[in-house]
């Protein structure tokens, strides 16, 4: 699967903005879609999951309530719809996919990855 980040920008805090992930090469609908992030200097992190069909859907603590992601799957893309933006949000955010999709939360399990989206928040 080749994945494709879209979407971020420079923006104030308390904006809304939303980032885009599309996919080809696979049949998209056979991936659980997640969504991290990686701030200068810290770990990547885990943001925001959801599974092939777009029942479930998983979310960071720190983002529940003001992100949310969701997919298509006749346009082969994930989104992530980041609202009540905070600088602390400030990072490289990734896209990528899961076949198994036993551990949503854990990057390591993930097969596919994109090249990353910046996205800066201004206090």
């Amino acid at each position: 699967v080749q994945l494709q980040a879209s979407g971020g920008g420079l923006v104030q805090a308390g904006d809304s903005l939303s980032v885009s992930c599309a996919a080809s090469g696979r049949t998209f609908s056979d991936y659980v879609m997640g969504w991290f992030r990686q701030a200068p200097g810290k770990e990547r992190e885990f943001v925001a999951a959801i599974t092939w069909s777009g029942v479930r859907r998983y979310y960071a603590d720190s983002v529940k309530g003001r992100f949310t992601i969701s997919r298509d799957n006749a346009k082969n893309t994930v989104y992530l719809q980041m609202n009540s933006l905070k600088p602390e949000d400030t990072a490289v955010y990734y896209c990528a996919a899961d076949r198994a999709g036993r551990t949503p939360e854990v990057g390591s399990v993930y097969d596919y990855w994109g090249q990353g989206t910046q996205v800066t928040v201004s206090s």
